[in-house]
């Protein structure tokens, strides 16, 4: 069976004080519904990663990072690498995220090398792809997808895949309040996997987790993870309010 996840992106957001209340009360109020059948993973900004894991300790919360760097070490002044994210007991990174590619050009070939190095350190990937509003208004946008899939990680060996977790966020509905429709969003996840199942076979993508992201809230989560293909959520401004991200955990059944 498939892991479902339920995954905050907290984005440049919250002070360190900030931070930790806000966990305090996504803690507090989750309950039995982290870890037992949902996966529940915090990614938070790099100032606060090492505080947070502490708050969270042995509880079923996890805490993942934003980004890493493409480099294992080195002179890249204001990186962070994934090997320092393993040290520190970060198992989650986000890669690939829209933001990423739009505001610091991140393409196919680095990200490729991103989750590369996210896999030598054993950590898991969330990697992220989706199409532009005009894109999807072209019709185009299943080739796109599929494109951002196979650059980023079709070179990876059936074992590596099955270590990535692959989040389909449409671009035009990331913060805008606009969501795909349920069955937008489960005609997608089923294009990702169809595609993975043409390079690793059916069983694989099987294993395959899709998130989906794109302004998910605690009124459209239930419908949302009903769909078949659609394996739990990234979160975005929602993941801030810890009332609302956790009726998004609980929405996963």
């Amino acid at each position: 069976m498939r892991q479902k996840i339920v995954a905050g992106n907290w984005k440049m957001n919250k002070t360190e004080e900030e931070a930790q209340i806000l966990t305090s009360e996504i803690m507090a109020m989750t309950g039995d519904e982290a870890g037992t059948s949902t996966t529940v993973i915090l990614c938070v900004p790099f100032p606060f990663l090492g505080s947070l894991r502490n708050q969270v300790g042995n509880s079923p919360i996890k805490i993942g990072a934003q980004n890493c760097s493409e480099h294992q070490w080195g002179a890249y002044t204001g990186e962070v690498s994934a090997w320092m994210l393993k040290s520190m007991k970060i198992p989650y990174v986000i890669l690939g995220h829209s933001e990423r590619r739009q505001y610091f050009g991140e393409d196919g070939k680095l990200l490729a090398k991103k989750i590369d190095t996210s896999l030598a350190a054993d950590l898991i990937s969330i990697f992220c792809c989706g199409e532009p509003l005009s894109v999807r208004e072209a019709g185009t946008h299943e080739q796109l997808v599929k494109q951002q899939v196979e650059e980023a990680l079709f070179h990876l060996s059936a074992e590596q895949i099955k270590k990535v977790v692959v989040a389909y966020e449409p671009v035009w509905a990331i913060g805008t309040g606009k969501t795909a429709t349920a069955q937008q969003a489960q005609d997608m996840h089923a294009v990702i996997r169809k595609h993975l199942a043409s390079k690793y076979g059916g069983a694989v993508a099987e294993e395959i987790s899709i998130l989906y992201g794109g302004s998910v809230n605690a009124k459209n989560a239930q419908e949302l993870f009903t769909c078949p293909d659609v394996d739990g959520g990234l979160v975005g401004g929602a993941s801030l309010k810890s009332r609302e991200f956790v009726d998004i955990v609980k929405a996963m059944k």
